[in-house]
């Protein structure tokens, strides 16, 4: 399928409303605190109780014993919910652990009980009543300690965790210019504003739950299959969600606890949790360890690429995909890439921003620039030499769009590149040492199945409903976009209603597809309300145009608010995206630079500059896209220099498990940031001619840090974060 169509074809291609940098719709609710998160849902479930987590302490084992006396005769408790007492549960298939555990235990923090209460604080002091006696047993927490016998990790049908091009490992050994260096990343959490939260409710064997999930379908079915329940009988609504990262892609315990206190309670219950509670509870992007290798000729050709990593998970968990964008960034005929997953006893492992290229191109784009210096080659040049247009493991699969060369050089050009000093350490701006580093960004272009259903009444408003959900980017406001321009509208006369399961599917918040995915279930279920609209007006489907609140042909017009007449006219659709990522490799593309200065006498950092330049297709909504990209090179910045979730390697568990603890970038710590993007449409990515942002902004930005710190420093740190401890002791002599 190819969606190279004309405007009059394709409406979203007018780029009236599509396109424009409009405000968000939700933004006036954000900001005076009307926007209602799931735990400010205080009407939706009158009489609402509240739910308390004891989570366990220890890593694991198994529970020999719970004393629940003093917590069940606590003032105000209504229910304590255990294991033993829950009925019998399952596990939803993107569940690596049980979200309840006991009598084993399989992760240090994993739910155990729910105190139900009156109040907050009833249920709170009664949950420390409940005496647990443990038999714990040894566990594994170390993946250095594990990297030498961690297997080969489990392949999915449409992603191995092998490959292999050419031949590697000879085309390596008679490479003129060899690279054979490693690299670590640590743990890092989440960390999202809004913790993990939600309000269940049953109404007889029907159950709804007010939450904060970023996939409502997802949810809606492992939550069935975990109470053994028919899906029909769960409704999710998650209208607001305080940010997500990945971390709410899946169910967690709030959910599932949720619902069985109310069931237990016999009343609406209401669980967050708790702050210290989420770090080891939910999940975390995982450690990785990763061994680069790269082979050149001395013109800068790339001959061989291999690419080796190792993360951890628990049994039956699955790795960090940290060589994914090894596969397809830079040609080379000899090429190999592996997994390897050891099983630790830590909180689950999962998606995070970008899982598998954030961690990725933090090694990656570490090792070319340091195989540029060996060749004595421009870091950008180097980059730029090793472009291609094609998949490098399937030279037959051409790329739908690659602008990566264009990113590097309009970034280079923009951000006084050329006034860089090749040569390490020999920069001043007083005490600061200052240097600049670049780094590609790639991000796999996906998209999903996503549906939505369109009603347009007799006022002429049109609104929009789907299960889509809102995690900070703007659904809202670029889906209602979207059904503006598709029915020749002001975006003021679009309503749009998200997050509730009983509408149409969407594709959901998340792995960069939602934008792209859900504004084309938007354009689709359109599609069908103009035809309706065309064929009740008596117009020519061919030659009726919607513009103006009206629809035109010829000399005839006619306004919308005439076409519903005393009712209204209501079209559902949705759009699935067939083999197109078989026949063509979509992706999107960037450039990362960035300016550092390093205190020569103390080693501490600070950025300067940070620039983006990126290629994603047609950018729907310019000003919420910018927000995406600025928000996601903060991000990265805190995974370069501060963000670690350090492990005690004796009791498995996090230690830094709070915002006390676990450091990420302020408004202090970020510098002007500076967010281009290049005039893109991609026809084969869909009718939106778009592709997704938000993650590709983190990609490669931690490198981008590294590489500068390198350039002001001479310093070359491979373990991140980068902190000073790490730079003190190798700082250059004052002068």
């Amino acid at each position: 399928m190819k969606f190279d169509t004309p405007a009059t074809t394709n409406p979203i291609d007018r780029l009236r409303v599509i396109g424009q940098p409009l405000d968000r719709i939700d933004g006036p609710l954000k900001v005076t605190g009307t926007a209602r998160y799931a735990y400010e849902q205080h009407d939706v479930a009158p009489g609402q109780a509240y739910g308390y987590v004891v989570g366990s302490a220890i890593a694991k084992g198994k529970i020999v014993s719970m004393d629940l006396a003093a917590a069940r005769r606590a003032p105000g408790v209504l229910a304590v919910v255990t294991a033993e007492n829950a009925g019998k549960l399952d596990k939803g298939k993107r569940n690596t652990a049980k979200l309840f555990g006991g009598p084993q235990i399989e992760h240090y923090h994993q739910a155990i009980a729910l105190v139900v209460a009156e109040t907050f604080e009833q249920a709170r002091a009664a949950a420390q009543l409940v005496v647990v006696k443990y038999q714990e047993e040894k566990g594994a927490f170390d993946l250095a300690a594990l990297k030498g016998a961690a297997p080969n990790a489990p392949s999915e049908e449409d992603s191995p965790t092998q490959s292999a091009v050419g031949d590697f490992a000879g085309a390596f050994a008679s490479a003129p210019v060899k690279l054979d260096q490693s690299y670590t990343t640590p743990d890092q959490a989440h960390a999202m504003m809004e913790p993990h939260a939600s309000i269940a409710r049953w109404d007889g064997d029907k159950l709804t739950l007010w939450t904060s999930n970023q996939m409502i379908a997802w949810g809606v079915g492992d939550l069935a299959q975990t109470l053994g329940i028919a899906k029909e009988n769960v409704r999710l609504v998650s209208p607001f969600i305080g940010g997500g990262f990945g971390g709410k892609l899946f169910l967690r315990a709030d959910i599932l606890l949720a619902a069985l206190g109310a069931r237990a309670a016999k009343r609406p219950v209401k669980v967050a949790l708790q702050r210290p509670l989420m770090f080891n509870n939910t999940t975390h992007r995982p450690a990785t360890i990763q061994r680069i290798r790269i082979g050149a000729t001395p013109d800068g050709k790339i001959t061989a690429i291999g690419h080796e990593s190792w993360s951890g998970d628990l049994k039956d968990g699955q790795p960090e995909l940290a060589t994914q964008q090894t596969k397809l960034l830079y040609a080379g005929a000899n090429r190999m890439t592996s997994l390897k997953l050891a099983v630790l006893d830590l909180p689950e492992g999962n998606a995070m921003r970008a899982p598998g290229e954030a961690p990725g191109l933090m090694a990656l784009e570490i090792a070319m620039d340091e195989m540029a210096e060996k060749l004595k080659i421009d870091p950008v040049e180097f980059r730029i030499i090793n472009d291609t247009q094609v998949d490098p493991e399937k030279p037959k699969v051409p790329f739908s769009q690659r602008q990566l060369a264009e990113c590097l050089r309009q970034g280079a050009q923009r951000f006084g590149w050329d006034k860089r000093s090749a040569t390490p350490g020999t920069l001043r701006d007083g005490k600061w040492l200052v240097g600049m580093g670049v780094a590609s960004a790639f991000r796999g272009n996906l998209v999903m199945k996503s549906g939505a259903r369109v009603t347009l009444g007799k006022d002429g408003i049109v609104t929009v409903f789907s299960d889509m959900t809102d995690i900070g980017p703007g659904s809202y406001t670029i889906m209602a976009q979207t059904a503006a321009e598709m029915m020749g509208l002001p975006i003021d006369k679009v309503k749009v209603e998200l997050g509730d399961s009983s509408f149409p599917a969407s594709a959901g918040s998340g792995g960069q597809w939602g934008a792209n995915s859900a504004t084309s279930g938007v354009y689709a279920a359109c599609v069908k309300l103009r035809e309706a609209v065309v064929q009740k007006l008596g117009f020519n489907s061919a030659d009726a145009v919607f513009e103006d609140g009206a629809v035109k042909a010829g000399n005839r017009a006619v306004p919308l608010t005439q076409a519903a007449g005393d009712g209204e006219i209501t079209a559902e659709d949705t759009i699935e995206f067939g083999d197109l990522d078989k026949t063509h490799s979509q992706a999107t593309f960037g450039g990362h630079f960035v300016e550092v200065g390093v205190d020569a006498a103390t080693g501490e950092v600070r950025l300067r500059r940070m620039l983006a330049v990126c290629a994603a297709g047609r950018i729907l909504n310019p000003k919420s896209a910018r927000s995406q990209v600025i928000g996601a090179m903060t991000m990265g910045a805190g995974a370069a220099l501060m963000e670690h979730l350090v492990v005690d390697k004796r009791r498995g568990f996090f230690v830094n498990h709070d915002l006390a603890g676990y450091e990420v970038p302020v408004h202090a710590d970020i510098p002007h940031q500076e967010v281009v993007f290049l005039d893109e449409t991609d026809p084969m990515s869909s009718p939106m001619k778009a592709k997704g942002v938000g993650e590709l902004g983190i990609c490669g930005v931690g490198a981008a840090v590294a590489n500068a710190i390198y350039n002001a420093t001479g310093m070359r740190v491979r373990d991140y974060p980068i902190t000073l401890d790490k730079l003190l002791d190798r700082l250059p002599a004052l002068s």
